[in-house]
């Protein structure tokens, strides 16, 4: 964990029962988490947690984290990312976790502030849906991916994704000292 965290001690983990750092952070992850389950209807076990992902540009790496994962039959369907602050600022990052986590484009990605949330198609990029409440339920995530192509995202195109998300969430990561407002 960075500098600039306010240690507020432990919390039970809503999905995974385990005990973790409680921050200001963390407090936003656990309800967003019950909203997905007790609002949204997806299972606990449908929704992955702190799911790390190590991207490489040029011979330098670096690692992030997807917040969470719906995955239902085995079918990756939305990812979740959260950061304080501007919402925009992480379409972009989010876009492209979405065309690297699997070897298909998954088709949701959803940025949120703990307060609000944009939920974005990943294949043209678009905001569909602004609020939580924009996030799709189970029973439409089980349509949406019975209907579903897990076509292969091509080489070209993962290569931007990385690019992208390698510049604007780890490079700024790295940067930041934990005294800056981007982290």
């Amino acid at each position: 964990m960075g500098k600039g965290y306010i240690i507020l001690g432990e919390i039970t983990d809503y999905l995974t029962g385990e005990t973790v750092t409680e921050t200001h952070d963390e407090q936003a992850r656990q309800r967003i988490a019950r909203y997905l389950v007790e609002e949204k209807g997806y299972k606990k076990t449908e929704i992955a947690s702190r799911i790390p992902l190590t991207v490489e540009v040029d011979g330098q790496s670096g690692n992030t984290r997807i917040d969470f994962m719906i995955r239902i039959h085995d079918t990756a369907y939305a990812i979740i990312m959260y950061g304080p602050g501007s919402l925009v600022s992480r379409q972009k990052p989010a876009l492209a976790a979405a065309l690297l986590i699997e070897p298909y484009r998954i088709p949701l990605a959803v940025v949120t502030n703990g307060i609000d949330a944009h939920v974005m198609e990943t294949q043209k990029g678009k905001v569909t849906g602004k609020g939580f409440a924009a996030i799709p339920d189970r029973e439409t995530a089980v349509k949406e991916i019975q209907a579903m192509e897990k076509s292969p995202v091509s080489k070209d195109r993962r290569e931007k994704a990385r690019r992208i998300l390698y510049v604007m969430d780890i490079l700024t990561a790295k940067e930041c000292d934990g005294s800056c407002e981007l982290c």
